[in-house]
């Protein structure tokens, strides 16, 4: 199997930074020790209620992925707004997400089938723009399908479900596993880039990895939290490592 893509999401660098108001810690010092120590690109969520990543983030993180040459994935809501933010930018990548103000974190999927109306036009202008799109969705086919139909060119599956189940022991693990790679086998066969995000540890790392037609992982607050204790260079290290581990096997 080729290897697999990590990209680092480092949001919750600066959920640390705005609890206090200060300027530390600094999430684009984040990225550039990220890069330097094994990501593959960067991934940002800039909320519409700014609760962590800011404008003026993305405008630098932006620049330090241009520097360096390496891709920054922009999450964001489907509004104009975001879309305009990310076309001001024109990040390598838009990775649409469904958002509410009260969650805590991504709740599920997008429904790009409820919302193709709203979606596809984006899609269209982001494609035009240079800026490839992909759909955060759940392992679901009609989702997959709709993905699709927009004209996104990726579909990001939510992992969350599936890493929950572990944590907790749960005889519903194995199956949702399948699910991911039920839907992994559909989109790879309809021409789709097949990533995962969302939940992702060193326990469950592996298994996600070992799908095949699986191409990047997006991992952010575990690897952040983790910093901690081993810090982050450390801990995007391990990581690597336990996904190069289960490529090989």
């Amino acid at each position: 199997m080729t290897r697999l893509r990590l990209g680092v999401n480092i949001d919750h660098v600066a959920t640390l930074r705005n609890a206090r108001g200060a300027t530390y810690p600094d999430p684009v010092r984040a990225a550039r020790l990220a890069m330097s120590m094994g990501a593959d690109g960067i991934t940002a969520h800039l909320r519409e209620d700014r609760r962590h990543i800011s404008d003026a983030d993305i405008a630098a993180i932006s620049a330090l992925t241009r520097e360096v040459g390496k891709p920054l994935n922009f999450e964001m809501a489907v509004t104009d707004e975001m879309e305009a933010i990310c076309l001001s930018h024109r990040p390598h990548a838009a990775c649409l997400v469904p958002e509410r103000r009260e969650e805590v974190t991504t709740e599920g999927g997008l429904d790009v089938v409820g919302g193709h109306n709203r979606i596809a036009p984006s899609v269209r202008r982001f494609l035009a723009a240079g800026i490839r799109v992909s759909c955060f969705i759940d392992a679901d086919p009609q989702q997959v399908l709709a993905a699709k139909s927009v004209g996104a060119q990726i579909v990001e599956f939510t992992t969350g479900p599936y890493c929950d189940a572990v944590r907790e022991g749960s005889d519903q693990a194995h199956a949702l596993l399948e699910s991911l790679s039920a839907a992994a086998r559909q989109a790879h066969a309809l021409g789709l880039e097949v990533h995962g995000g969302h939940g992702i540890d060193f326990e469950t790392v592996g298994a996600i990895a070992r799908i095949p037609e699986m191409v990047e992982l997006n991992i952010g607050h575990f690897l952040i939290g983790e910093a901690v204790f081993m810090g982050l260079g450390p801990a995007i290290q391990h990581m690597r490592s336990l996904m190069d581990e289960a490529r090989a096997q």
